[in-house]
């Protein structure tokens, strides 16, 4: 009894091992906004087949570009306080096993989104998780000080990936939520790194607070905001949203320029958590006042018959 317990113990050890693989909050984040760019692809809602099978399938892919960046991240994670508790420096699993298990991912969400979806979103999905997998971590993460600015575009991709697996097409509404991520990731990933900057400095990772210090990195926190402000209010100008989502939005930014502002006054390393964790928390907030905004006169008119 005692040998068969231990053995389902240690099974199952394996298997969340495998799980932290795929960076399940990441990806959490990552299919909630490819769900919102499928929803707001449409009046209503979207056929079942690419809403169900299109989530699948970028889920998968996104988990599966996961693992390949721990396979290709797991020296630096060893020597990262914040990582080096992952699967591979740990030797829970092994750098081949982590690539079977990346590669089956990626042929499965390859499968169902060429199968099951269309062509157009395997294919922007396969690009995305190349550019984030192999591009971004094997080549510019040890590159450039901007590596997060120029690697931000395959984070940015997923509502792209939603509209398209519902629509077939990549519309200007679509590029203008891949913008809005596109410009929040450099202020919410610079926050956390010049929280963890003594770990990328050991690691030898040229994040910009290691490159260039923490004051000018503060100062790019900022501004980026305040880009990030500015291009978060687009979707209100240009018709796609209405004053709900402008409401929110503006309420949203305040919040994370309220934090830039702190940061930036302040060498503190607890203010810079509290902007990356912000961060987080604007990013699906914005996305949720864009859902809540779009369905809002189907909603209104519901309750006022």
């Amino acid at each position: 009894m005692a040998a068969g317990g231990s053995g389902v113990r240690a099974q199952g050890a394996r298997w969340r091992a495998y799980l932290a693989l795929t960076k399940p909050r990441v990806v959490a984040l990552i299919v909630f906004t490819a769900v919102v760019g499928m929803l707001l692809a449409v009046p209503g809602l979207p056929p079942w087949q690419p809403l169900v099978f299109g989530t699948v399938g970028i889920a998968l892919a996104a988990a599966g570009a996961a693992a390949i960046n721990h396979v290709l991240d797991r020296r630096a994670d060893a020597a990262m306080g914040r990582t080096r508790g992952r699967p591979l420096p740990r030797g829970e699993l092994t750098p081949r096993e982590a690539v079977a298990f990346a590669l089956v991912l990626v042929a499965l969400s390859m499968a169902i989104l060429v199968g099951l979806v269309n062509a157009l979103t395997a294919a922007l999905t396969f690009v995305s998780l190349v550019g984030y997998a192999v591009v971004y971590t094997l080549f510019l993460k040890r590159a450039t000080p901007q590596n997060i600015v120029i690697g931000g575009a395959a984070g940015a991709a997923p509502p792209v990936l939603g509209w398209s697996a519902v629509t077939g097409e990549v519309s200007p509404d679509a590029l203008l939520l891949f913008l809005i991520i596109f410009t929040w990731t450099p202020p919410h990933f610079w926050a956390l790194a010049i929280y963890r900057r003594e770990d990328y400095a050991r690691a030898n990772v040229p994040m910009l607070p290691v490159t260039h210090g923490v004051e000018l990195t503060r100062l790019h926190v900022l501004l980026y905001t305040l880009l990030l402000f500015a291009v978060s209010l687009l979707p209100f100008v240009t018709r796609m949203s209405g004053p709900f989502y402008l409401g929110g939005a503006v309420a949203l930014g305040a919040g994370f320029l309220w934090h830039a502002f702190a940061l930036h006054r302040t060498g503190d390393d607890r203010v810079a958590l509290r902007t990356f964790g912000y961060s987080i928390f604007y990013l699906t907030g914005l996305f949720a006042f864009l859902l809540v905004d779009h369905y809002l006169p189907a909603l209104l008119g519901l309750f006022g018959r």
